[in-house]
């Protein structure tokens, strides 16, 4: 199937995966469409990071089909699903620390110019590249040749983003990018999540927090214990029905419930 033949960049059908004797995803099915943000949700264990791993090319599923462009695939590495356009930033977002914006942009693909043993690093070229890249995701840096060290948290995960769509991604699987942040960068961060979509980039959102995911994304997928409780719209699921969805709200009106008692015993 051609893409324009399909409305979905990437599919994943019945996915199972075992480590051992433990069942990580069972009978997972997730789609993403093209130019939207799909929000992945669920509480720890629920079985995110492993998916994100099948997405990526770092684990294959033991069964199940992945498709991308609605033509079946089998990564063996991340760099096969960079490759297709799938670009993964984690939490940890591989910068060094000390190292400048431009030098962390580029890292491991730099421009250069001159020829053999006169080839060297462009810099003037990058810096402008970086400052251009920036600005596109409105993001307005004040010197292209400070640390990464010195950015808040919002800011290195801007310039993250902006490192993968610069880089030709189709795909782009943000992994919990609001977990260690406060009120005001996590927006910032939401804000660029927009921007990129507004770009054309289809972006995965893996986070356990439904007020980040609720306002910038446009279907939900709810993973509970590596299952999917379904995949909704806002139409579909209001807010209150999702946190309710994640949080488990059963098992905690039962906890509730036995605590009033053991109350009532101990008068």
């Amino acid at each position: 199937m051609s893409e324009s033949q399909t409305p979905f960049v990437v599919e994943l059908a019945d996915v199972y995966k075992y480590f051992g004797n433990v069942i990580a995803l069972s009978g997972v099915t997730f789609t993403l469409k093209r130019g939207e943000v799909h929000c992945l949700l669920g509480d720890n264990g629920a079985g995110k990071s492993t998916l994100i791993k099948i997405l990526s090319g770092v684990h294959k599923a033991d069964s199940g089909l992945y498709r991308v462009d609605g033509e079946p695939v089998s990564f063996s590495s991340p760099r096969d699903a960079l490759e297709a356009g799938i670009a993964t930033v984690y939490q940890d977002l591989s910068m060094i620390p000390l190292m400048s914006i431009t030098r962390n942009f580029f890292l491991g693909s730099e421009p250069t110019k001159g020829w053999g043993p006169f080839r060297r690093f462009d810099v003037n070229g990058a810096r402008e590249t970086v400052l251009q890249e920036m600005q596109k995701m409105g993001i307005d840096i004040r010197d292209p040749e400070q640390a990464v060290g010195t950015l808040s948290g919002g800011e290195r995960q801007s310039v993250a983003i902006a490192r993968a769509v610069y880089f030709g991604a189709r795909v782009l699987i943000l992994d919990e990018p609001t977990s260690a942040l406060g009120v005001k960068q996590a927006g910032m961060v939401l804000r660029y999540i927009a921007r990129a979509r507004s770009q054309g980039v289809a972006v995965i959102f893996i986070t356990h927090n439904p007020h980040h995911a609720y306002p910038v994304g446009d279907r939900f997928t709810i993973l509970k214990r590596g299952k999917t409780m379904g995949t909704f719209t806002k139409a579909e699921l209001p807010r209150d029905e999702m946190i309710r969805m994640m949080s488990g709200m059963e098992d905690l009106e039962r906890l509730e419930h036995e605590l009033r008692e053991f109350s009532a015993e101990g008068k």
